[in-house]
């Protein structure tokens, strides 16, 4: 034991180390400032200094959008894991076991039915820190169930995405996922019900590419970055520097590619009316 750990535990008025909490303070991955963490999620995971958005994981957005008690989650179907035996640095398997550690779901889309203000949804959260959010074949069992259940409950399915885009370790299995949430997506209007996209931080690759960008109503927090392919490889491409805020949320509302940007604070209320209008119309 070191001379200033006998100090400290010889003067009682002296907090020991065991007695701070590590996760008291939270810095904030855009401005750098040191939040209290129980200010940080009171404040739902948005920074009071910059109004940065951090990003949030099923359980986290299933208490901040769903009325108290709604909440069931919906079981995610049974799909084959590691269907290629690939393997880069580490065995496939041995990746999804440590997401599964460290997130605590089994993979990187959660369903759950509930409702919100009173208007019932089923509601698709997919979650950046399982490997990136990324699409592989249980995710797209996860959105066809979903879409099954919105449309055996009769209400819209909302799709909260977050993602770097098809699961490189499925291979050509990541990319089928495209079309199959696509002909979903078509079900969903053919039982005459919403299908709602929320895009949040970041929403890329084949996700963008298929279902992110299918909603009947758009919609994204501030700031989220939503692009198909990065903007260092579009400037090589097309030999030309990018435009100031280039596929970033607002840039995309400016152009027409989405319908509102809204604040996590307001999401809840911006969804319940969203949905109050589009199922009041289907109704009349």
């Amino acid at each position: 034991m070191s001379w200033l750990n006998r100090v400290r535990n010889a003067i009682p008025f002296i907090a020991k180390k065991a007695d701070t909490p590590d996760n008291l303070w939270h810095k904030c991955s855009s401005c750098g400032q040191m939040i209290f963490q129980k200010e940080w999620d009171e404040n739902l995971s948005v920074c009071p200094r910059c109004d940065h958005h951090g990003r949030i994981g099923p359980k986290t957005r299933f208490g901040q959008i769903f009325d108290d008690g709604s909440l069931r989650v919906i079981a995610a179907p049974a799909v084959k894991e590691d269907p290629l035996k690939f393997r880069d640095s580490k065995r496939y398997t041995d990746r999804i076991k440590a997401a599964r550690t460290q997130t605590g779901e089994q993979d990187a889309l959660i369903n759950a039915f509930g409702r919100i203000e009173g208007q019932p949804a089923v509601v698709g959260v997919q979650d950046f820190a399982f490997m990136g959010g990324s699409m592989g074949t249980a995710v797209g069992a996860a959105f066809v169930a979903g879409v099954q259940e919105a449309i055996a409950q009769g209400c819209p399915y909302v799709i909260f995405t977050a993602a770097g885009g098809a699961r490189m370790q499925e291979g050509i299995l990541s990319l089928m996922q495209m079309p199959r949430a696509t002909v979903a997506v078509q079900q969903l209007r053919a039982a005459g019900l919403p299908y709602i996209v929320v895009l949040t931080d970041p929403t890329t690759g084949g996700v963008t590419a298929s279902y992110a960008m299918l909603g009947d109503i758009q919609i994204a927090e501030p700031n989220a970055l939503i692009a198909f392919a990065g903007a260092r490889v579009i400037e090589n491409t097309i030999r030309e520097k990018l435009p100031e805020g280039f596929q970033r949320a607002e840039y995309l509302l400016e152009h027409g590619m989405i319908d509102m940007v809204v604040h996590r604070k307001e999401l809840r209320a911006a969804l319940a009316k969203t949905i109050g209008y589009l199922t009041t119309a289907r109704a009349a």
